[in-house]
């Protein structure tokens, strides 16, 4: 396993995972559009040697290929979920012939707690701060440049345990940048304690860390559980922390940056736009702001970047390491959840799917409600229910699923009013949000799965129709120019439409042959409360019943934030140097 950044990037090279590009870039947007490009080619990560404006080479797309994540962690990252859910089981309860036949695993929980150094790897101070940084513009309409791969660290006011997450940080000048701490994160715990107190919070941020942490510091791990800590369990080898210069905390030994500031209590600043993961703009909001005492930096450092935007981008084989890791682990307090995962064609917390033994009637929702009240899976948008037995990350089995057991009469269960990410722009108030919950297990004597009956040409149904695309006869997904709630309303209600479970209607700028655009179409773009429709809906008393087909208008609406778009000078740019840049 590779000990720090620098050694994960030598790693990458020496297996042909990286490549290095001579040719001067410009930070602003360029880096960004070959990155896109780059990943969506199956290339290699790419270290920039040659960054207009700034002293330090450029790293990217390192962790952009399962290959580079196992090169990262030592090995799948599946395999060590498995092996940290068959520890935790075969403890219950505990012997000496177990504990024996566990010894490999119990190397790991010994490296748990972080290690005092006291040594440092960034001893060399930068008198301009963030200036001669290669800091990345990412997107036309940002709000400027941005530093996208940071771990930020914290302690807790009260009792001094330390987090780590990343946060993206805005740049306002050399020794100020925004820190963008979204709802639950553990950062912002911290700082809205130290706020309480009327105290500012000490920061270190470090660029360019070992990549486990990294890796750990975006894990949706549950509160007490440090990443410091966690890091060192999935590494097998303790996390080691040296004292910062000035400020009160211990913080990585190892790093290409150290970065050591504070927040103020009761300070903001206007933080984004910033083009985010769900492949449209973030809206600008204030957020705290991060004044920096001083940037070091060890010999010949390099700085680490990554890029999102409309998936797939970089953060896919992140947010899928991640969830490889603990998903096995959701097992200890659910017994009856055989799997689950989040696509991240959806941005990850837009669609669930979990598989579920169902031991008495309705315990699939009482599993659902209880994900929902898990941490960072309280910020699910939708999520389907399976039989214990269906591959969750097989969309067409989901979708067969689907097909057979779901009827809105006894399927489906709405909650308004409930926790939503930060990100997520189809709400009508940023945090507040509506969910949406289908329940695709078998509940006795299969449903009859009719075939779909559908006319040759649904323009006939409403002349905004441009295409559509049916899949697994179970999945009516029709493009339009406009009115998305009234082609909707028009196809459910049709007599000419039979034998379809959802109806999804998107705007015209998505590829409906591609799986990954049409995921993204649809669940990036509506809410659950909003924006679905019933052939028919009422109320008994409190209790809504639905009948009928599903539909949903997933279309882009006024209020909306804008899509993800490159600069056509820039776009041109890239092509003319696409050449160079692969020498």
């Amino acid at each position: 396993m590779v000990s720090d950044f620098r050694a994960f990037v030598n790693k990458l090279e020496e297996e042909g995972e990286l490549h290095r590009v001579k040719e001067e870039v410009d930070p602003d947007l360029e880096i960004t559009e070959i990155a896109i490009r780059a990943q969506s080619e199956n290339k290699p990560a790419i270290l920039f040697e040659n960054v207009k404006d700034s002293k330090f080479p450029l790293a990217i797309n390192t962790f952009a290929s399962e290959k580079r994540i196992d090169i990262a962690l030592g090995q799948n990252p599946e395999e060590i979920g498995l092996e940290l859910l068959n520890f935790i089981e075969a403890l219950r309860p505990p012997n000496l012939k177990k504990i024996f036949n566990q010894r490999k695993t119990i190397k790991r929980f010994l490296a748990f707690p972080p290690k005092k150094n006291s040594k440092r790897l960034h001893t060399l101070v930068l008198e301009n701060g963030l200036k001669d940084l290669p800091i990345l513009k990412c997107w036309p309409e940002d709000g400027g440049k941005f530093i996208t791969l940071p771990l930020v660290q914290t302690v807790d006011p009260n009792n001094g345990i330390p987090n780590l997450g990343m946060y993206r940080m805005h740049v306002y000048d050399d020794f100020s940048t925004g820190m963008h701490m979204q709802i639950g994160k553990g950062g912002g715990y911290h700082y809205q304690e130290s706020e309480s107190l009327g105290k500012d919070l000490p920061l270190a941020v470090t660029l360019g860390g070992d990549p486990v942490l990294t890796i750990a510091s975006i894990m949706a791990l549950p509160e007490g559980i440090g990443e410091l800590e966690f890091a060192g369990l999935v590494r097998g080898k303790r996390t080691r922390l040296s004292k910062s210069k000035t400020i009160p905390m211990r913080a990585p030994s190892s790093g290409e940056f150290l970065i050591e500031g504070y927040l103020k209590p009761k300070e903001r600043r206007l933080e984004g736009p910033f083009g985010d993961h769900f492949g449209h703009y973030s809206e600008a909001a204030n957020y705290p702001v991060f004044h920096i005492n001083n940037v070091y930096c060890r010999e010949n450092a390099i700085y680490p970047a990554t890029v999102v935007g409309k998936p797939p981008q970089e953060d896919k084989y992140l947010g899928d390491c991640t969830q490889n890791i603990l998903k096995p682990l959701i097992k200890v307090i659910h017994p009856e959840i055989h799997d689950l995962w989040a696509y991240f064609e959806a941005g990850f917390h837009s669609f669930l799917v979990v598989s579920t033994e169902n031991r008495y009637a309705r315990e699939a929702y009482k599993t659902g409600l209880s994900i929902l009240g898990l941490g960072q899976l309280s910020l699910t948008k939708v999520m389907v229910l399976v039989d214990k037995h269906v591959d969750v990350k097989n969309k067409s089995a989901v979708l067969e699923e689907i097909r057979k057991n779901f009827n809105p009469i006894d399927s489906i269960m709405l909650i308004s009013q409930a926790p939503s990410d930060t990100l997520d722009f189809t709400s009508k108030k940023t945090h507040y949000g509506n969910k949406l919950v289908i329940n695709a297990t078998s509940k006795g004597a299969p449903n009859q799965s009719l075939p779909p009956v559908l006319p040759k040409d649904l323009k006939v149904i409403d002349a905004n129709i441009e295409g559509w695309r049916l899949i697994k006869n179970t999945l009516l997904v029709i493009k339009a120019k406009n009115n998305g709630a009234g082609v909707v309303k028009n196809i459910i209600k049709s007599p000419l439409i039979s034998n379809i479970k959802i109806v999804a209607v998107v705007s015209n700028d998505i590829n409906l042959e591609s799986d990954t655009e049409v995921m993204w179409g649809i669940f990036t773009r509506f809410d659950p409360g909003d924006d679905i429709y019933f052939n028919n809906q009422e109320f008994i008393g409190a209790i809504p019943k639905y009948e009928g087909i599903l539909g949903i208008d997933a279309t882009w609406k006024g209020g909306y934030q804008k899509t993800l778009e490159m600069d056509d000078k820039i776009i041109k740019k890239v092509n003319e140097k696409w050449e160079a840049y692969w020498k």
